[in-house]
């Protein structure tokens, strides 16, 4: 494997660094209205209207959050309350990492600045870095990108932010379809797959596969 020392290693966070917990979520919301295959179609159906919802021009992630978990329950016959959507909002700032996270970060943290881009809010995107127990040299989010990954903008904005060049970073994510297909077609060159079960293989766009956070120092010959 050939190491790569770049300037910046960039992250997605949520899902990649942090446990996207939306699946609880709706668990913790329908489970007791839904059987299991059920729970599992609307887990798989929110999944892909909140990515649908963000395709878009930039809106608050809450109303992300609103408009995919109403359009859920009326494709799988559940009612739907507003109160319910604000909840599961309001859950997303109390989220910690993957247990392989706070050492894997620390260790590579040591050498080479660390970015996150993030599709979070501002309001909320702090409590969930304060728990990854390392230093970053920043955060960006959609909201102050005005974009929301998978769209290009979002990348370039952090890109201009960082005044880098896409073959100076090492971006890290868990998704393909958030992430690593738009860092591919922006010539992002240098990437990582974090495996973590969210989506299958595709080696088409180029990327060094690890099963956590603690493969990256590796990556970048630590």
């Amino acid at each position: 494997m050939t190491v790569f020392k770049p300037k910046f290693v960039t992250f997605d966070c949520h899902g990649t660094l942090i446990y996207f917990a939306m699946d609880k979520a709706a668990r913790a919301l329908y489970g007791d209205k839904l059987d299991e295959p059920a729970m599992q179609q609307f887990i798989t159906n929110f999944s892909a209207y909140r990515l649908d919802e963000i395709l878009g021009d930039w809106k608050p992630y809450e109303e992300v959050v609103y408009n995919s978990l109403e359009r859920t329950c009326r494709s799988n016959g559940v009612a739907f309350r507003p109160e319910d959507a604000r909840w599961v909002y309001e859950q997303v700032p109390t989220w910690g990492p993957h247990p392989d996270v706070p050492a894997g970060l620390a260790k590579v943290a040591k050498e080479i600045p660390l970015v996150i881009l993030s599709n979070a809010m501002n309001e909320q995107i702090m409590s969930n870095v304060e728990k990854l127990g390392a230093p970053f040299h920043a955060v960006y989010t959609a909201q102050q990108a005005q974009a929301y990954k998978p769209r290009f903008r979002a990348f370039e904005y952090m890109l201009g932010q960082l005044n880098a060049n896409p073959e100076d970073i090492l971006h890290v994510s868990s998704s393909f379809r958030y992430d690593l297909m738009s860092a591919h077609d922006l010539g992002i060159k240098n990437k990582v797959w974090v495996n973590r079960g969210h989506e299958p293989a595709n080696p088409y766009y180029g990327y060094t596969e690890i099963k956590d956070i603690s493969g990256l120092a590796g990556v970048v010959g630590l």
